[in-house]
Formats: C-alpha cells, sequence, structure tokens
C-alpha cells in the first residue's frame, strides 16, 4: 500500500496534525483527525442509519474533522476520483 499526500492542517501544532492522504491501490481517503469526544459518540451510538443498527462496530471509530480543513478534504476526494478512474 503506497499513499499519497493531500494535505496537513495548516493550524496544526505539535500536539495534532490532521492529515489526509489516498490509497494509490483502492483510491480509498484515508484520514487522521481528532478522536470524537464522549457526547458524540453517544450521539452517534444513539443515531441511527436506514438499513444499520445503531452502535459504532468494533471495527470502527468516529473521528472529527474540523471544519477548515473541508478544502482538503475535497482535494481528496477529486484526488480519489482520479485514482479510481486509472
Amino acid at each position: 500500500m503506497a499513499l499519497e499526500f493531500i494535505g496537513i492542517d495548516p493550524n496544526t501544532g505539535q500536539s495534532g496534525s490532521p492529515t489526509a492522504w489516498v490509497d494509490t491501490e483502492t483510491a480509498d481517503i484515508v484520514l487522521q483527525s481528532y478522536t470524537a469526544d464522549d457526547a458524540t459518540r453517544a450521539q452517534c451510538i444513539e443515531s441511527t442509519a436506514p438499513g444499520h443498527a445503531k452502535g459504532i462496530p468494533t471495527h470502527e471509530t468516529v473521528i472529527r474533522i474540523p471544519a477548515h480543513l473541508v478544502p482538503m478534504l475535497r482535494e481528496a476526494c477529486d484526488a480519489a476520483e482520479r485514482r479510481a478512474a486509472l
């Protein structure tokens, strides 16, 4: 697996570094970001999505992407689409 670096939070300091990559083989978007707080996780656990049971499966997690990183996430989506088309 190789990752194409998309970007890192330009406001990052020494204590955090939300980052986006695209897997060059699968075109999956790979994100590093802040772990969701307990209140957010609780809301996700209690919320339902059509056709899915409540809860967070053990192989998944909830992360929080800062709003100012939305442009980077769009760039990652574009890069993933380009990779998938290859």
